[in-house]
């Protein structure tokens, strides 16, 4: 049955209609919610969008930077929190929303304190140190993805890969990556794939709410992930989730496509390496014949090559002046020592008792042989013998007087040495 068409009313009359009328009641114009975040978006502006959930429903919220920057917390999935606003609608989608003013935690949610404790275990058990992460290898032939083989994430590190390196082999683990049985799927995944030659396992699914990632925080894929002995690359959610896998895991990327950037090189930036490396080495080579040719050209044009004959003169003339500076060294030492020799001679032959002798002097000695030096030492009547320069004369005592001491005082002249060269003369 049809009505007057002035009845009908356009969709954004409606909205309208529908908003004006929250406006104007005022009970929900500074409404009071206890809840749980979930589906937590920070937006690139700076404004918070969220659900506020209880077991049995849930609303979007909105609070926006000019209110949540007073904030003393960050909020998150799981969190329980109290919010104070009003109620409105967007017109565009027709949907009602709490435009939050006030928020202020309430405790743990109960999924965040779940977190928080297995999350705190693991790590207390060295799940997360770094001395067990295994190293991605930088060129993988095989990678293997344990993730739904439907949707967006699978897909998105398909082309990916295909992109970077269409060379790489890809080998897909199906699996239930949220609900009933998703947790005991992902970990039989990772498990069953420790029997393939991977060299690396992407573990992840796309974006969702904290309770749709949820299998990614459970236990039994935590340890799944820490007893593999193939390199695992999490995955899970976008940037801004973090999961238990992605603590676990050997490397975490903030999207699939960014795991499969990861896993995979590009093959067109490793042979744009390898252009540079040849360029690199070409022009080092170059360089290095180079300044070998300048060496072999100062070389070819020296003297000693030009003009060998040139060269051998010079250096006979400098051993020659080395041989002449040698042999007058040699007879001016020889000159010296022999000067030095004829001085000693001299010295001695004045200091021989024969030269005395030819002087008119004599000595006498005793009949035993020994040298007369005192009258003290003969007797009257004895045979004495006194040896002159040119003979000796033989003579009795007669007499004996006590004479001048004028010998006394004189310096005895004493010879020290066994070598000629050695001698020294000393007065005593």
């Amino acid at each position: 049955m049809l009505v007057e068409r002035d009845l009908y009313v356009s969709v954004s009359d409606l909205n309208k209609y529908i908003k004006d009328r929250l406006k104007s009641d005022e009970a929900l114009m500074n409404v009071f919610i206890r809840g749980e975040i979930s589906n937590f978006k920070d937006h690139f502006r700076g404004h918070y969008y969220f659900s506020i959930k209880d077991e049995g429903s849930k609303i979007d919220a909105v609070m926006f930077s000019n209110k949540n920057k007073y904030l003393n917390f960050k909020p998150r999935d799981g969190m329980k929190v109290l919010v104070v606003g009003a109620i409105d609608v967007y017109e565009v989608t027709g949907s009602y929303q709490i435009y939050v003013e006030i928020m202020e935690e309430d405790g743990l949610g109960n999924l965040h304190m779940k977190f928080e404790k297995l999350k705190e275990k693991l790590a207390n058990e060295g799940l997360f140190d770094v001395v067990h992460k295994k190293e991605i290898p930088k060129f993988p032939h095989t990678i293997g993805i344990v993730t739904a083989p439907t949707g967006a994430a699978v897909k998105d590190i398909l082309s990916t890969i295909e992109r970077r390196n269409p060379a790489t082999k890809t080998i897909i683990f199906p699996t239930l990556v949220q609900g009933e049985g998703a947790k005991e799927s992902i970990a039989l995944q990772i498990e069953r794939a420790q029997n393939y030659d991977i060299d690396v396992l992407i573990v992840g699914r796309g974006g969702g709410s904290i309770e749709d990632l949820w299998a990614f925080n459970e236990e039994i894929v935590a340890r799944a992930i820490y007893n593999s002995k193939i390199p695992i690359i999490s995955a899970v959610g976008h940037e801004i989730d973090f999961t238990i896998a992605d603590f676990v895991a050997d490397m975490r990327a903030p999207t699939p496509t960014g795991a499969a950037e990861m896993a995979v090189p590009n093959v067109l930036d490793v042979l744009e390496n390898l252009e540079q490396m040849n360029t690199r080495m070409t022009n080092s080579m170059k360089n290095t014949i180079k300044t070998y040719m300048t060496k072999l050209e100062t070389l070819t044009n020296s003297r000693v090559l030009t003009k060998p004959m040139e060269m051998y003169a010079l250096k006979e003339q400098q051993l020659d002046n080395i041989l002449e500076r040698f042999r007058v060294g040699f007879i001016n030492y020889y000159n010296t020592k022999n000067n030095n020799i004829d001085y000693l001679i001299d010295k001695l032959n004045m200091l021989s008792p024969l030269n005395s002798l030819k002087r008119g002097y004599s000595f006498t000695t005793l009949e035993d042989g020994n040298m007369l030096k005192s009258v003290n030492n003969v007797r009257i009547g004895e045979r004495v013998t006194i040896e002159v320069v040119d003979g000796k004369l033989s003579a009795i005592v007669g007499a004996t007087h006590m004479g001048s001491k004028a010998l006394e005082g004189r310096k005895k002249v004493k010879i020290k040495g066994e070598n000629i060269d050695d001698i020294q003369l000393k007065l005593e």
